[in-house]
C-alpha cells in the first residue's frame, strides 16, 4: 500500500509541471545548438553541445561540452539555445 502512495504522489508532482519544466528536465544527453549573437543581430559564433547546456545560480553565463572538441566552453552574452 506504501509503494502504491508514493507513486501516487509522484505521478501526481509530475502532472502537475509545465511542459517547460518537463522538458528541461528531459534535456540531459541532448544536444543542443548554441548561437552567440552579435549587437547588430548578426550570429558571431555557433557550437554544438555534447549535452545539456547547463547556467550556474547567480549566474548570467552558461557552460557545456563542445561535441566537436569534447572541451568545456563557458559563455555570456546575448545567445539563442536549441535543442536539436
Amino acid at each position: 500500500m506504501k509503494k502504491v502512495l508514493i507513486v501516487a504522489c509522484l505521478a501526481a508532482l509530475i502532472a502537475s509541471c509545465t511542459d517547460a519544466t518537463r522538458a528541461k528536465f528531459g534535456g540531459y544527453g541532448d544536444e543542443f545548438k548554441i548561437e552567440m549573437v552579435n549587437c547588430d543581430g548578426t550570429i558571431a559564433r555557433t557550437w554544438i553541445s555534447s549535452g545539456k547546456v547547463q547556467s550556474e545560480k547567480n549566474s548570467d553565463g552558461y557552460y557545456f561540452k563542445e561535441k566537436e572538441t569534447g572541451k568545456l566552453i563557458e559563455v555570456t552574452g546575448r545567445l539563442i539555445i536549441t535543442k536539436l
